[in-house]
């Protein structure tokens, strides 16, 4: 099977069905895994991405949040919540058919905080810095919440 036409069909028609321009598949062993339009329009979710969406069904099918052995088709170069769910999985690769720069022309979504531009330079941001507005209010009670877990979870010896 041809992932990367598949990547696009999905996108196309999930565009035709009043979704976004983005798709993703997940595949192992040369077979998909899970797949996913944006759903973003459709439920009003933000975080309803297609790969969100993709690696939701997979995680599910595969038991595990590993996907050893998986690789990604996502038809634009993902966004950094993206990026970093799918660095949290550990595909074995990523494969990406448009970057921003080729449907820049296109399609525009571009938020309070960041632009399409910006974003990654948002991210990388000391916390103190970023546009969003962001308070750290730290409690050593909420430290006793990873010692309870450490003592839980520390290996038996």
């Amino acid at each position: 099977m041809d992932f990367i036409q598949r990547t696009i069909d999905l996108a196309m028609q999930n565009v035709e069905e009043g979704g976004r321009p983005f798709a993703c598949l997940i595949t192992k062993e040369n077979e998909i895994i899970a797949e996913a339009g944006n759903q973003v329009a459709q439920t009003h979710d933000p975080t309803a991405h297609a790969e969100m969406v993709a690696i939701r069904a997979a995680s599910q099918k595969l038991g595990t949040e590993h996907f050893i052995g998986c690789n990604f088709y996502i038809l634009a170069h993902p966004c950094p919540m993206c990026l970093a769910a799918m660095y949290y999985c550990s595909p074995e690769k990523v494969v990406f058919i448009t970057t921003r720069d080729d449907y820049s022309k296109f399609y525009v979504d571009d938020r309070r905080y960041f632009t399409l531009q910006s974003f990654y330079d948002e991210i990388g941001k000391p916390w103190q810095e970023r546009s969003m507005p962001m308070v750290y209010e730290g409690r050593a009670a909420g430290i006793e919440v990873y010692k309870r877990w450490q003592e839980i979870n520390k290996p038996h010896q």
